[in-house]
């Protein structure tokens, strides 16, 4: 992970469960003699999510409904780092402003920008639901008011048309796209999760997630793509385009496309533990 971020070291159980008490349910000592969740049960990843945000970012409350995307936040808080560092390499450092393309209802990267660089945040969304839910987990902690404005995108055709201001200037934005292709390969997605944390039945399939969280038509490089191509149009008024992708293969389209527009482009790698992500960033 990230030099600088937090949770490079292992967790406190004990201070997580004393600033969130409802996840001491959940917390069981592993065969290697470790405190540990059973990161299978929904409901086990809520309330560890939970503690890390009230122990170790100062919140003091965040929700989400049943079904919703509950994400994993030590790789959450990897992107902010790396995008901290994309726009000191261009000497910024201070009064920031970024758009979270896809906040989704959990709000965690508007959240983890204002808690660890009091960023200024817009975050947005094409479900009216997880706007709503957004707004209520930003409210509940006074002290993100300042910092943060969440957005309806209700074009979902348009990923910055109808959402970016004429008067607006955001130096990056940001995205983790969806990366199926449709609702089969999501469910099976989930298999392998379940296969991967070697459950003994199919009955935890939930690992969240609503449709538009999961899947879009054509998947993550399609929607990269459209996404590149519509950026050109507000090559002024975003300083770094950027978005998260998932799976390796996809770079070989998004690269085309990008040099087609003749953008200037980087990729970021980055990596939690085995698994190996990045982030491609571009500019006009």
């Amino acid at each position: 992970m990230h030099p600088k971020n937090i949770h490079n070291t292992p967790y406190d159980f004990e201070a997580l469960i004393g600033s969130h008490p409802e996840l001491a349910p959940h917390v069981f000592v592993n065969p290697y003699g470790n405190q540990s969740i059973d990161f299978s049960k929904p409901a086990a990843v809520l309330h560890f999510n939970k503690a890390i945000l009230k122990h170790q970012y100062g919140l003091a409350d965040w929700n989400i409904p049943d079904g919703y995307l509950c994400p994993p936040i030590p790789g959450r808080a990897d992107y902010i780092h790396h995008i901290a560092d994309l726009l000191e390499e261009d000497g910024i450092k201070y009064n920031i402003r970024g758009l979270d393309i896809g906040v989704g209802a959990n709000c965690i990267y508007p959240i983890l920008a204002s808690q660890i660089y009091d960023w200024q945040m817009v975050g947005s969304d094409i479900s009216l639901t997880s706007v709503t839910i957004a707004k209520a987990n930003t409210e509940a902690t006074p002290s993100l008011l300042k910092n943060i404005r969440i957005r309806h995108q209700t074009d979902p055709s348009n990923i910055f048309k109808g959402l970016i201001n004429e008067a607006d200037h955001f130096h990056f934005s940001l995205c983790n796209p969806p990366f199926h292709a449709n609702a089969e390969s999501a469910a099976r997605g989930s298999l392998r999760k379940v296969k991967n944390l070697r459950l003994d039945s199919a009955e935890e399939l939930n690992f969240g997630g609503q449709a538009n969280e999961l899947w879009c038509n054509g998947g993550e490089a399609l929607f990269i793509k459209r996404m590149i191509k519509q950026s050109v149009a507000y090559s002024r008024q975003v300083q770094w385009f950027t978005t998260l992708v998932s799976k390796k293969e996809n770079l070989a389209a998004i690269y085309k496309q990008l040099h087609k527009l003749k953008a200037v482009y980087k990729t970021v790698p980055m990596a939690q533990g085995n698994k190996q992500s990045r982030f491609v960033a571009w500019r006009f």
